[in-house]
């Protein structure tokens, strides 16, 4: 089983970074598939999820408006779309899949937002 986040980088505010994360080696259309973040010094925070079969969305009040999580079942990966990034949005991004008691978790990705 893996989850493989990739796309993250350095932004400057206002800018736009979009995440991808490919998953292997599960059902993931079973899935119901989550992007967490996690600033230093804070704890993990639920940005985003998506329900399996992409119907559903919901999102952190601190993102919402700004971001928009999808995922493409054809080619097992989730995406967040992050737009008119903050500084505070600075963070290592996790992608979480979720089924019953299961529950996989991929390597994550250094979002850094400054100027």
């Amino acid at each position: 089983v893996q989850l493989v986040e990739s796309g993250g980088g350095l932004v400057q505010p206002g800018g736009s970074l979009r995440l991808s994360c490919a998953a292997s080696g599960f059902t993931f259309r079973r899935y119901h598939m989550r992007w967490y973040r996690q600033a230093p010094g804070k704890e993990r925070e639920l940005v985003a999820r998506i329900t399996s079969n992409g119907d559903t969305t919901n999102y952190a009040d601190s993102v919402k408006g700004r971001f928009t999580i999808s995922r493409d079942n054809a080619e097992n990966t989730v995406y967040l779309q992050m737009n008119s990034l903050k500084p505070e949005d600075t963070a290592v991004y996790y992608c979480n899949g979720v089924l019953g008691f299961i529950d996989y978790w991929g390597q994550g990705t250094q979002v850094t937002v400054s100027s």
